[in-house]
């Protein structure tokens, strides 16, 4: 039995009695009883510590006792419903306290805000946690629950791979870098920016040298990213650089690579422009994004100011097929200057 709600009930009892009209209790009677105040028992005692007070009329105690009796039965009958069906008991009470949200909804986790429009402004205009509330000093649980969620995503997203079935289907090939593993992969960058031996032989074999555009594709620290976007942006981007009569030359999946593989990649093929599509640092608001890396003549020494990128590729962000589009106009600026990056910038000046 719960003691806490013994103890409620006796209380509710006591003060039921002390409300009674004059005419069962006397004022005088009704004062010595607030003042003495109400004993509880030990219920975990075998001895007997409980006290009754004999000079109440015995009408009131009865009625006192059926009161008990009842909230102690309708407390079992609950318990005992909780019991065999938890779940549907919590769907039930959980249904009770929402209220119904509309498609779409984005829903503040703060109680009666000061100004309940301008948060719900604010919040239409970022994806990232604001007006999220808290319980006490801790986030509320929906915030945490999500909190969780994304941050798994985001783990996942580095640990996992590149469905192959997809690889396959846009014909591509699978190269490695120096490293295979993915936790030495994250603790040394560099292994992932030098191609394997392996690799090396293989590009020579089966790729077209000296291409005007090549195409390289990496999981980086984002597979997810290459699985949701790379189909899109990869078949917009074929599609705008032969409308403008550009060769793609061989494209090629790089496994575990680095943004600056791409110096190595210059150095097999001395194309003029190299494109790496490669999967971004995921972070709690997407574990999805897409980067592009353009650099024009990569070759090993290339510093980082030569490169360009465009970021923030996925459904909540540059929306892939605008974003394949995109890099074929890109790519034409790059040719007709000679130039990318820092250096792109000064001579369109």
């Amino acid at each position: 039995m719960n003691p806490e709600l013994i103890e409620e009930i006796t209380r509710l009892v006591v003060e039921k009695l002390q409300s009674q009209p004059s005419s069962l209790v006397s004022t005088t009677e009704a004062a010595k009883s607030a003042n003495r105040g109400v004993k509880f028992w030990n219920h975990t005692s075998s001895s007997s510590n409980c006290h009754v007070d004999s000079s109440l009329p015995i009408e009131m105690l009865e009625s006192s006792v059926v009161d008990s009796e009842q909230a102690l039965v309708k407390f079992r009958k609950h318990n005992d419903m909780k019991q065999s069906n938890p779940v549907i008991s919590q769907a039930t009470m959980q249904q009770k306290e929402k209220k119904p949200v509309k498609s779409g909804e984005k829903i503040t986790g703060v109680r009666n805000p000061v100004n309940k429009e301008e948060l719900e402004i604010l919040m239409s205009k970022t994806p990232s946690r604001i007006g999220i509330g808290r319980a006490g000093l801790r986030p509320r649980t929906d915030t945490w629950l999500k909190f969780r969620f994304d941050h798994a995503a985001a783990v996942d997203a580095v640990y996992g791979d590149v469905n192959d079935e997809l690889l396959n289907r846009l014909d591509l090939f699978k190269v490695n870098t120096k490293v295979t593993d993915k936790e030495v992969y994250i603790r040394r960058p560099d292994y992932g920016r030098k191609l394997s031996d392996e690799a090396k032989k293989m590009i020579e074999q089966r790729c077209e040298k000296a291409p005007t555009v090549q195409v390289i594709v990496s999981d980086g620290l984002s597979s997810k990213a290459i699985d949701a976007n790379l189909e899109d942006v990869y078949l917009s981007l074929q599609q705008s650089l032969r409308s403008a009569g550009l060769n793609m030359g061989t494209p090629f999946y790089i496994e575990k690579g680095r943004v600056a593989v791409m110096d190595d990649v210059g150095e097999l093929l001395q194309p003029k422009v190299v494109i790496l599509l490669i999967g971004e640092r995921p972070g709690l608001i997407s574990a999805e994004s897409l980067s592009a890396y353009l650099c024009y003549e990569p070759r090993r020494g290339t510093i980082e100011a030569e490169r360009m990128v465009v970021s923030n590729i996925h459904k909540g962000g540059i929306p892939p097929v605008e974003a394949g589009a995109y890099l074929g106009t890109v790519i034409q600026k790059v040719l007709k200057y000679e130039a990318s990056g820092v250096s792109l910038v000064k001579k369109e000046r």
